[in-house]
């Protein structure tokens, strides 16, 4: 897949399990897929209202705190679409609520590709596979197959008036790759810079990161030398699949 051709679409689903999320695995992407007349849409399943470092910041302003920063950041990437689904913050698993609420999203944007945490546990990165991400993850493919094309799940969205959907295709963050060609490798050198402004974005959660800059740059570097690109680049992997 060449640089233009992923961005082919006319619109995009990131679904994610905390404000941050989507910015460390593809703020990058996004990035370009809006400077390509792509519409995307952010989904935050939580407020992130766990999260912070600063005890003097009552806890109950945390959830508005973050859904701030995560707005600010979303525009950085070209994103003005946000959807909070609302759910605690460290407490999430998969539930026929969750999947419903996710497979609404889907029928009401309707999107041709749905980003999504990996629904499984990664041994050599814990803070990768926080239960949150793979509870997200999972609720998000149930949500994508079967419940968002499936017009007899969920009878009550298709009386909301929520009509079935079908995702052509899911890409998965933050997992393994895959094979070869269910691998999607994004060079996101132009767009490295706004990836890094919309980290900054997240205050509450990177103003203690003293190499902020250095770590991503490191992780973009890598990912690009696996995807076989030039010395120099920045790269956001996924894997990607079929789900027409």
């Amino acid at each position: 897949m060449t640089d233009d051709e992923h961005s082919r679409i006319d619109r995009a689903l990131v679904i994610a399990a905390h404000p941050d999320d989507i910015d460390f695995s593809c703020a990058g992407t996004v990035a370009l897929w809006t400077d390509a007349g792509v519409a995307v849409t952010y989904c935050l399943v939580t407020d992130g209202d766990a999260g912070g470092f600063d005890p003097a910041v009552p806890r109950s302003e945390i959830g508005g705190i973050r859904q701030a920063e995560q707005r600010a950041a979303a525009a950085v990437a070209g994103v003005h679409e946000l959807v909070f689904l609302g759910y605690p913050d460290g407490r999430l698993t998969v539930t026929l609520e969750l999947r419903r609420d996710l497979a609404r999203v889907i029928r009401e944007v309707r999107p041709d590709r749905v980003v999504v945490p990996s629904p499984v546990r990664d041994l050599d990165s814990m803070y990768g596979s926080h239960p949150d991400h793979t509870a997200t993850g999972e609720a998000a493919l149930c949500a994508v197959y079967p419940d968002a094309r499936n017009p007899w799940a969920h009878p009550e969205l298709a009386e909301a008036g929520f009509a079935a959907h079908t995702v052509g295709e899911v890409w998965v963050t933050g997992g393994p790759l895959g094979a070869p060609d269910s691998a999607r490798h994004v060079d996101i050198t132009d767009t490295f810079d706004r990836k890094i402004a919309a980290l900054r974005a997240h205050e509450s959660q990177t103003a203690h990161m003293t190499d902020l800059d250095g770590l991503i740059r490191d992780w973009a570097q890598s990912q690009a030398k696996q995807a076989g690109f030039q010395p120099g680049r920045f790269a956001e992997s996924f894997r990607a699949l079929d789900t027409r």
